[in-house]
This record gives C-alpha cells, sequence and structure tokens, in this order.
C-alpha cells in the first residue's frame, strides 16, 4: 500500500487505521485491487465467457481477433449471458437469505424452537389476509406456521405469479404480463436463467435480457421481500431509533463482539446471549466491564433498524476494525464477508467464528448455527468470544474518532406513520415543489472508488436540492458516519425540503435497513403510485449504487427499474463489449418498462443526471418542474 492513505476513503476512522495498516504492512483489499491491475480488459467488457469446456473464449473488441466464441456466439450474446448469471446468482443470494429467515418463522410455528417468538402478530396477521389464509380462531403459533408454508410456495414453480405482485400497481402488472417477465417462482426463474445461459439454449440477447429482467423480479418482489417482511414478524418492524456509528463504538474497557453478514436470525441470538446474567458476569469475571456488540454491513443493519445498535462500519471496514485490535470476536454468517479476515485476524487476537456450513472459512472457528437451538449456539460463541478477551494486547490497542450520532428504522410502516397514517402529506409536498422528489441511494463499497465518497457527495447534492434521500446497506452506513442521518442534517438541506424535516422531526437523508431492505422502498413507491392512480415509473423517483460490488446489487438494480425507476451505477457493468446491449440497458428499456440504466462514476454528474430526470417526471405529472435545460448538464 502506498502511504497516500488519505486517497482511499474520506472516513476519518478509515484514514487512521489505513496508516497502521500502512505502518504495519499489514495487506488490506486495497493491496488486492493494485496487485490485480491491470484487470482483464476481456471480462471488464464482458466478452470472455467459459460456460463450457469448448472455451474459455472472447471476442475481440477492436475486431482484429475472434468475433464469436467456439459454439458461434457473439458479443451479444456472450455478454447477455454473463449479466444474467450475474443476475441469478444475486437473486440467489437474496432469496436465499429469504428462506432462511422463513424457516425460522416455521420453525416458531411449529413449535420445536425456543429461540424466537413472533414480536408484531398485527403484521403476521396482514400477511396471512395477503396469502388468503384465515386467522380468525387461531393462535399465533397456528398463523405462522401457515403463512410459512405458504411463502415456501413462492420458491417453486406451482404458481403463475407471486403473491406479493398483488402490491404492484395494476398498470404495472399488466406491462409484465404483456413483455412476459411476470415473475412466476423464485427458484424457478434462476434455474430457468443458468438454463437459458447453457451453451445451444437462448441465443438471443434480447430474449435472454428479459428473462433477467424477470430473475430479478422474482427476488425484489419474492425472495427479498418475504426476508424483509418474515424480519418484522419475528424481530419487529423497525421504528425511528437513535445510534452511533464508525470504529469509535468499540470500547477498549469492554469485550467486543463485531456481527458481520446479513442475516438476523443468528445476531438476534447473538443480543438475547449477550444480555444473558450469566455471560455478563463472565466478563467481568474476564476483566471487562461488559459485552459490546457492534455491527458490520447488514447485519448490523438489521439490528440498528430495531435495537439502535451502534455500526462499526460498512463493506470496507471489515479488515480495519481488525486493526485496532480491540476487536475479541467478529462473528459471520453469509455475504460480503472477505476470506481476508482470517488472515489480518492471524496479526491480532481477534477470533474469526463462521456459522453457517454454506459459508465456511478456512482458519476459522466454525460452530454450525441451528435455529432450533438458536439461544444455545448463540451463547456458545458469546463465552468464546468473552474468553478471548484474556488474550488482548494493550499495547496494540487503537480505537480512532468518537462515535457519530444517527438515526435508524425508518421503514414503510414508520414513515406513513410519521405522515398520520397516509402518504398524503408526502404527496402534497412534492406537489407543492417543497420536495423534488425522492431518490433511493443504496448499495456495497467498491475499492475502485474513494470509499463513501461516491455515497455521501451523491446524497449532499440531491438533498441540497430538495430531493429526499432514502438509503440502505452500506450506503446508509457511509451517510451516518458523515452526519447526514440526524434531524439537525435538515440544516444541509434545500429549503423546501429542510422546512418537511423540521416540521417532523426527521433527518433529510432516510435509513431504511439492509440491502434485503431495498423492498421497502418498491413497497413505499407502490403506495405512492397507488395513491395517485398512476403508474411507478411516471413519479419523481430514481435510484443509485454509487459504489456497489456484487452480484446482489447487480439483482436490485435490475428489479429497480424494471420496477419503473431510472437508476445510476457508479461503476461500470461489465456489458460495454456489446454497443446492442449498453444501447437496451441505458435507453432501449425506456420504451419496455418506462426506465433505464445510467453509468456515471462522479457522484456530482450522477446528481444531475437525477435532478433532470425528476424535473421530467415532475412536468408530466403536470406539477411545477424546472425545465431539465436549466439544470447543469453533467
Amino acid at each position: 500500500m502506498s502511504g497516500h492513505y488519505k486517497d482511499l476513503s474520506i472516513a476519518g476512522d478509515a484514514q487512521k487505521m489505513l496508516r497502521i495498516a500502512y505502518e504495519n504492512n499489514i495487506e488490506t483489499v486495497w493491496d488486492r485491487l493494485k496487485a490485480q491491475e491491470p484487470q482483464c480488459g476481456y471480462c471488464s467488457l464482458g466478452l470472455s465467457c467459459r460456460n463450457c469446456a469448448m472455451g474459455p473464449c472472447r471476442i475481440d473488441p477492436f475486431g482484429d481477433g475472434p468475433q464469436k466464441g467456439v459454439c458461434g456466439a457473439d458479443a451479444d450474446v456472450i455478454v447477455a449471458r454473463n449479466l444474467a448469471r450475474t443476475i441469478a446468482a444475486g437473486a440467489s443470494a437474496h432469496s436465499d437469505h429469504g428462506r432462511d429467515i422463513l424457516e425460522a418463522l416455521y420453525h416458531v410455528g411449529a413449535g420445536d424452537t425456543d429461540s424466537y417468538t413472533i414480536t408484531d402478530e398485527d403484521k403476521l396477521k396482514r400477511l396471512a389476509g395477503e396469502y388468503g389464509l384465515e386467522t380468525g380462531g387461531k393462535d399465533t403459533q397456528t398463523i405462522a406456521r401457515e403463512l410459512a408454508w405458504e411463502m415456501m410456495e413462492d420458491f417453486g414453480t406451482r404458481k403463475e405469479e407471486l403473491t406479493f405482485l398483488k402490491r404492484v400497481p395494476p398498470a404495472r402488472r399488466e406491462l409484465w404480463k404483456k413483455i412476459g417477465v411476470t415473475p412466476r417462482g423464485i427458484d424457478r426463474e434462476n434455474v430457468e436463467t443458468l438454463h437459458r445461459t447453457h451453451m445451444g439454449v437462448d441465443n438471443d440477447y434480447v430474449n435472454i435480457l428479459l428473462h433477467s429482467l424477470r430473475t430479478s423480479l422474482s427476488d425484489g418482489w419474492g425472495g427479498s421481500m418475504i426476508a424483509t417482511e418474515v424480519s418484522d414478524v419475528l424481530f419487529g418492524t423497525p421504528k425511528p431509533v437513535n445510534s452511533k456509528a464508525n470504529l469509535g463504538v468499540l470500547k477498549a474497557d469492554m469485550v467486543n463482539i463485531a456481527l458481520h453478514g446479513h442475516n438476523p436470525i443468528l445476531s438476534d441470538v447473538i443480543v438475547q446471549a449477550a444480555r444473558d446474567t450469566e455471560m455478563q458476569k463472565l466478563a467481568e469475571k474476564m476483566g471487562a466491564k461488559g459485552i459490546n456488540l457492534v455491527g458490520l454491513c447488514c447485519t448490523g443493519n438489521e439490528l440498528q433498524m430495531r435495537l439502535g445498535l451502534p455500526m462499526a462500519g460498512n463493506h470496507l471496514i471489515q479488515e480495519l476494525v481488525i486493526m485496532t485490535g480491540a476487536l475479541d470476536a467478529m462473528l459471520v454468517d453469509y455475504q460480503c464477508i472477505m476470506p481476508a479476515i482470517v488472515e489480518v485476524a492471524k496479526c491480532f487476537h481477534t477470533k474469526i467464528i463462521s456459522t453457517f456450513d454454506k459459508a465456511k472459512f478456512t482458519g476459522a472457528t466454525h460452530i454450525p448455527f441451528d435455529p432450533k437451538r438458536g439461544l444455545e449456539i448463540g451463547k456458545e460463541i458469546v463465552r468464546l468470544s468473552i474468553e478471548n478477551f484474556a488474550n488482548r494486547i494493550p499495547e496494540r490497542i487503537f480505537i480512532p474518532d468518537t462515535p457519530t450520532e444517527m438515526m435508524a428504522g425508518f421503514s414503510v410502516e414508520a414513515i406513513v406513520g410519521a405522515l398520520g397514517g397516509t402518504p398524503e402529506p408526502l404527496v402534497d409536498a412534492i406537489k407543492a415543489g417543497k420536495i423534488r422528489g425522492a431518490a433511493a441511494v443504496v448499495g456495497c463499497n467498491n475499492p475502485k472508488i474513494k470509499h463513501d465518497y461516491g455515497h455521501v457527495t451523491l446524497t449532499r447534492r440531491l438533498i441540497e436540492n430538495d430531493i429526499l434521500v432514502v438509503v440502505t446497506g452500506c450506503s446508509a452506513v457511509a451517510n451516518g458516519k458523515a452526519g447526514l442521518m440526524v434531524p439537525g442534517a435538515a440544516d444541509l438541506a434545500g429549503k423546501g425540503l429542510k422546512e418537511i424535516c423540521r416540521a417532523l422531526g426527521i433527518p433529510p437523508v432516510l435509513h431504511m435497513g439492509s440491502c434485503v431492505d431495498n423492498t421497502r422502498i418498491l413497497v413505499l413507491a407502490a403506495a405512492l403510485a397507488d395513491f395517485l392512480g398512476t403508474d411507478i415509473d411516471k413519479l419523481p423517483l430514481a435510484g443509485a449504487a454509487p459504489e456497489w460490488y456484487s452480484e446482489k446489487a447487480v439483482s436490485i438494480g435490475a428489479y429497480v427499474v424494471a420496477s419503473g425507476i431510472y437508476t445510476v451505477l457508479g461503476v461500470q457493468p461489465p456489458i460495454f463489449g456489446s454497443p446492442n446491449v449498453v444501447k437496451l440497458l441505458a435507453g432501449g428499456l425506456d420504451n419496455v418498462v418506462g426506465a433505464a440504466f445510467a453509468v456515471e462514476p462522479d457522484p456530482e454528474a450522477a446528481a444531475v443526471l437525477i435532478r433532470r430526470h425528476i424535473e421530467v417526471k415532475r412536468k408530466g405529472l403536470g406539477l411545477p418542474a424546472a425545465e431539465p435545460e436549466s439544470i447543469p448538464m453533467p
């Protein structure tokens, strides 16, 4: 790593830890990125294919070399197949997460676990109603068991469409039916994507990409939505809560346990176990003042949304938090966890504990998780973490900065509740121009983008121009650390948005949850469209993923666009080897689903693109609109 660690992140805590990494020659994600450069040009353009043993093949983007793979596939087909498989992988990850949550609900209903309870009984009954189940005269356990069973059917192939499509505006449902992208079953669409992209099956790039949208919709309106809704039932529907963020949330005199990954069925029992009197006494016996749980990535977001758990950081912080020397254990479940954390932990006393058999890490301590024995396993993990407190090296402890205050917990129910139980006040504010529109700034961190710069810069520019911002995942942590997620941040917003935020006592940037909770944004958008009697694509809404890296992010972007919301990506996807695919995704889709993608790595320019788009949509609704030409071109 070069000594220019300040060039890698805008976050003060990250910069300080990167300096320690540099001075101690500890390898980080930025070092590994540099070692990979220059990265494969064929792969970056999406022009390489290894789907069969006749390859691997590549297409020469300059036309001097091969223009077809061994099977005869051209650039359009290869790029489309690669993108489709990326979406299927991302949709599978989120949907499998949903399945794990759903199985926990079933165990609660079957009465074979005492680790979980139904926290939001009203939501349980509402969901049962959506699935056509009678709830009268039935106890909570019975309803939970029957609902879980019905939801499991959405993963199969027996239905013509997913149940949650009832939430989609009628015009959008008709559109999906017309173009053949109505999602039928969560697993079905993913399996069909893999089938279609096998050699000798679907060789029409448009047809491949349309099914890719269907696959992503099975995630957004299926697996991810199930994950969000069932998590609310089990752990509570979020309400506004105060919290803190950055590496300063670690405590030098306490047992520090970082909860990293995405699945709240694990982290919930760790919270229960850490509160146990026996565990607290053991921590005191080991010389600690208590047990301090902190979050990383989305499992942290889940707990922050519901309990106010402090967040140590997002994706690119996971190695740096170990380097503080104060982390006694990092507990991981799955997704976005770098294998490198095991190597970094060897330089410190931190114990890495993996928990899911589908996500093992060589060199980590593996304790298999079973929701039927959740609390028992949770106590075992917490005990192991406490015992490791004795292995600290005090002179190596360095905790940078003091925590930043932030707010979380803005579920759809919380937002509508703050508006008096109806979206009408929000609609009125948009009509009056006090809020020009809304944008979702979501997604991961990517070391190719200066850490947190894309998220924070884009968010600042949008709220300055009276655009309400909702955030999830790593973006939520970035903006929380930057001080944009407290009511006082309204002072950084434009005049109209500032007025609304002050009146409601809310920040101009609303934390809506983890990555699967992007589905909350879909539900809110659908509710606004229904209230106005229109389709989602007519609303002054936009999405953005300034620093995305994962396959899950591609699936999210695809289902957001397919639902009618214009989306700007800050990292170039591997599609530019096919001008036809680029033309379809960046423009042609607008004529198909009413929205399209844009790629803009500069967040300042991305903000301009979003502002211009929102003004076009306002004008289309007959609302007072600034002429897009009056907004500077990016």
